[in-house]
Parts: C-alpha cells; sequence; structure tokens
C-alpha cells in the first residue's frame, strides 16, 4: 500500500465542499446537503481553487458547471467518498453484530441479573450479550468492553457512571450457632468466625463501609458467594450477604439476620467510556434502568 503524503492534500473541509457544489452544480444546494453556510461553502472553494491554482467551477448566468479540471477532480473525489462510506458502514455493521460485551461481578450476575435476563432477551432477541464475570475493574477502553456493572461510590475517573441500583446487604447466620439471645450490637459479632466469598468484592467494601477488617476477625474465604452461603447454613461462620439472596431462609428461620444497614454512598453503577453509547448498547441500558425501577435493590 502506498503511503499517503498527506502534506500536499488540501484541507479536507474544502475537499468536501467542492464535490458537493460540483455534484449538484449550486453552492446553496450544497450547503443544505452539508447543513453549512451558503457563505461557507462559496470561502471552501475558493480556497480549494487558490491553494490548486486552478479554476474548479465556471459561474455564468445560466448556473454553475465544473471547468473540465474541476470535473475530473469531482470524480475522482466522488468515488473516493464512496469508499470512505462503504469501509464506515463495513465497519458499523461488524460492531452491531458483534455481542455486547460487559464487565461485572460474579455475584451481580448470578443474585440480579441472570434472573431477570429473560426480559431482555424476549423484547431483544437481535441482541447478543458476552457476560465477563470479574472481580478486576476491567479496563474498559483496552479489552474492548462496551460497559461494566461495577459496584461503589460511582467515582471512577476518565469513566461515565450511573447509579443502576443501591444495594442492601444483611449478616446472617444460623439460630444455633447466635444463640439465643442472639447478639444485641454488632461488636459482639466480631467473636465469631466470617465466611467471606473472593468473587464479591461487594462484601469487602460494604463490610469496610460498617467499620469490619477482616484482619481482625476469623474469617475464611470460599471462591464462590453460593458456597460462602452454603457454609453458612451449615452453621460454620457468619456472612454478609444481599438480602434478595437469603429472604426465603431468614422466613423460613434457617438463618438469622444479625445486623443490617444500607451502605450510605455505595451501588451498583452502569459504566462506560465516555461517548460510547451505541443504539444495542443504549437499548441494554434502557432495559437495565427499567429492570431496577426505583425500589429494585439486590
Amino acid at each position: 500500500m502506498t503511503d499517503i503524503d498527506w502534506t500536499r492534500l488540501p484541507p479536507l473541509t474544502a475537499l468536501r465542499a467542492f464535490e458537493a457544489t460540483a455534484r449538484l452544480e449550486s453552492f446553496s444546494a450544497a450547503a443544505r446537503s452539508l447543513n453549512v453556510t451558503h457563505a461557507a461553502v462559496a470561502q471552501q472553494v475558493r480556497a480549494l481553487e487558490d491553494h490548486l491554482q486552478l479554476a474548479l467551477v465556471r459561474r455564468d448566468s445560466r448556473g454553475m458547471t465544473a471547468t473540465p479540471e474541476g470535473a475530473r477532480l469531482a470524480a475522482a473525489l466522488g468515488e473516493a467518498f464512496r469508499k470512505i462510506q462503504e469501509g464506515v458502514d463495513e465497519v458499523r455493521a461488524t460492531e452491531d453484530a458483534a455481542p455486547l460485551k460487559i464487565s461485572l461481578t460474579p455475584a451481580f450476575a448470578e443474585n440480579w441479573l441472570m434472573p431477570r435476563l429473560g426480559s431482555f432477551w424476549a423484547t431483544h432477541p437481535e441482541i447478543e450479550l458476552a457476560l465477563i464475570p470479574s472481580t478486576a475493574l476491567a479496563d474498559l477502553r483496552a479489552g474492548g468492553y462496551d460497559m461494566a456493572i461495577r459496584y461503589g461510590s460511582g467515582a471512577w475517573p476518565g469513566l461515565e457512571a450511573e447509579l443502576l441500583t443501591s444495594t442492601r446487604f444483611v449478616v446472617v447466620g444460623t439460630p444455633e450457632l447466635t444463640g439465643d439471645p442472639r447478639p444485641g450490637s454488632f461488636a459482639e459479632l466480631t467473636r465469631f468466625t466470617w465466611l467471606t466469598a473472593q468473587d464479591s468484592p461487594e462484601q469487602a467494601l460494604w463490610a469496610e463501609s460498617t467499620g469490619l477488617s477482616w484482619t481482625r476477625v476469623r474469617a475464611t474465604s470460599f471462591p464462590t458467594t453460593g458456597l460462602s452461603l452454603a457454609a453458612t447454613r451449615a452453621g460454620y461462620g457468619l456472612s454478609i450477604q444481599p438480602i434478595t439472596l437469603v429472604e426465603d431462609d431468614l422466613r423460613a428461620g434457617r438463618l438469622a439476620a444479625l445486623f443490617e444497614q444500607e451502605s450510605l454512598g455505595l451501588g451498583y453503577h452502569i459504566v462506560t467510556r465516555p461517548g460510547h453509547r451505541p443504539p444495542r448498547l443504549r437499548a441494554f441500558i434502557g432495559w437495565l434502568r427499567q429492570a431496577a425501577g426505583p425500589q429494585a435493590g439486590i
């Protein structure tokens, strides 16, 4: 492929204005086509003629036509601009066909998104999703992600964050483990073993917001939220769980709620790169907002 010597080319705005003028044979029609003023188009065409030291259009009482040199240039520009448009359309078509790549925490994927996702596919069967569960904060630009759903305060520099849903966590344990009477304060809970989940950075952030440090209590780590909950149900210790995940256990008396606190300023956020909102992503974000609703906590 031959390298382009950009220093030899006139400004693209001037080439675009001339191509439209020659094709439509009118400054006014070209201005409407390009959504600029008549004067701006005329100025760009005159600047191009000065740059090339050639007359490109001929003005007479019957209107405006391209000179022979102008006609040759207009034909070449028309073909070049059509190739550019074809290339852009091809890239857009490829992007539209690719799945939306979404980074999110495993706990959110399992406990909030999966139970609701069927309604999105029912209304948007044409949009494919590539869900990438991870506890790491993915680099959206370097990783080619369309968006992320992150838990925290929403302060991620260089990214746009919108609160999707607040979060209610509760400390739970079996009644047999905690005994009767149950601990009356959060401080009393620190004497128990705590069961943590490696796939839930939400737990650690919520614990930190309450003043609990894993380094100051006995803690056993499990790879997933599901395993930490199974160990809690077995009576091996206490754990922090999304309240929606343990509602049935609480109603049945298998687990007891020992401490609950809304984490002020923390929640799940829709996170995107600035300016990156293609139509398919806007559709998914719109569905997320609708699914969350005003009180749809996890």
